[in-house]
């Protein structure tokens, strides 16, 4: 299947960055190092271009309630210009795509989905919309850049007129940037760095992106790639779809209790709820690694008897802690903090231990 590309693609490869098949779309990985990437953007700020996000209006007199049927969290205590991050359930009590919902008003809001999930999100969201609900799918016309760190309020502030440290933590506004009209400016993230994501017609992305670049100058930005992205996350434990979370695991089992709200109804809410009463028999937890190594998904997780307690599902270098971090399953009896445990890494085994996340605790 030929991947897809986003409306920047060619101005990426001017970049010099390497393009990698990701999600069923060609993205940059990184322009420069992975390292170099992640630093500019604790440090400072960097620009991702994250347009392969999908992202759906629901619409009309309906709209809430079918959102509050098929999402965990409860959109009606959502305000006006307000964004919550929810997942959607499926019925054998897996998930089918963690998402951010962002009410516009009463009779629109806007789901913002995986990349890799977008077909799949839209035929479930199609399929249990018995309630009326007027939806489009507009993830083709939308382009999306994340202007991260915490230089990045400073960084976008020159180019518009609304007072962007007025916009409270997983908040938006709408209006000009850049020159550009009806842009989303989300105060939302994927890095804990802080910063801001930017919703932009296709059309306007060349404009938007460069005005970003220019203003940026002065603050040294930089274009970051896929893989600093995902250190980045990783860091702050925020789950990946397909590596942490997906169709098998329980959003209990994940941690994700927080945005599950059983004071509404929703799909496989009993199921749920019966398992948040009894408790699960594994847990989503944070791994240190005590010893020099890189824990990577899929590696086993052994307690100090030898025996297999759970596996990996995202690991990685943190060039902030300099050393080894990972999320994992394991068995619940063993996910207490500081658990001493193995991570089997080829025929050895190397000492770490349960840690909490997220693994930086930032300002």
């Amino acid at each position: 299947m030929e991947l897809k590309k986003v409306t920047l693609h060619t101005v990426h490869e001017q970049l010099g960055a390497k393009m990698v098949p990701f999600a069923g779309f060609s993205m940059p990985l990184k322009y420069s190092s992975d390292i170099e990437e992640h630093t500019c953007v604790r440090n400072g700020v960097g620009i991702f271009d994250v347009s392969h996000m999908g992202e759906f209006l629901v619409e009309g007199e309906k709209a809430l309630d079918l959102l509050q049927y098929i999402t965990s969290n409860d959109v009606s205590k959502l305000k006006n210009g307000q964004a919550q991050y929810s997942y959607f359930p499926n019925d054998t009590g897996g998930i089918i795509d963690d998402i951010l919902v962002y009410k516009h008003n009463d009779t629109k809001y806007m789901v913002v989905v995986n990349a890799s999930n977008i077909e799949k999100d839209w035929k479930w969201i199609c399929k249990q919309n018995h309630f009326g609900a007027t939806v489009h799918n507009i993830s083709d016309s939308l382009s999306l850049f994340a202007v991260q760190g915490p230089k990045a309020c400073l960084c976008l502030q020159s180019i518009t007129e609304i007072h962007l440290e007025s916009i409270p933590y997983y908040h938006f506004a709408i209006g000009n940037i850049g020159g550009i009209e009806d842009v989303v400016i989300s105060a939302t993230g994927y890095t804990g760095a802080g910063g801001f994501e930017l919703y932009v017609k296709n059309e306007y992305a060349a404009h938007l992106w460069n005005a970003i670049l220019a203003c940026g100058k002065t603050f040294h930005i930089q274009p970051i790639g896929l893989g600093a992205r995902d250190t980045l996350r990783l860091e702050m434990g925020y789950c990946l779809y397909g590596n942490d979370i997906d169709e098998t695991t329980s959003p209990i089992e994940a941690g994700l209790t927080w945005v599950t709200k059983f004071t509404k109804k929703f799909i496989n809410d009993a199921f749920l709820l019966r398992q948040k009463e009894r408790g699960v028999e594994k847990k989503l937890v944070g791994i240190l690694m005590e010893e020099r190594s890189i824990p990577r998904s899929h590696y086993e997780i052994y307690n100090l008897q030898n025996e297999c307690i759970g596996t990996i599902t995202s690991g990685c270098y943190s060039p902030t802690l300099q050393r080894g971090i990972a999320m994992g399953y394991v068995k619940n009896i063993f996910s207490k903090l500081d658990t001493e445990v193995f991570i089997k890494i080829r025929e050895k085994f190397v000492r770490a231990k349960i840690t909490k996340t997220p693994f930086l605790q930032m300002k």
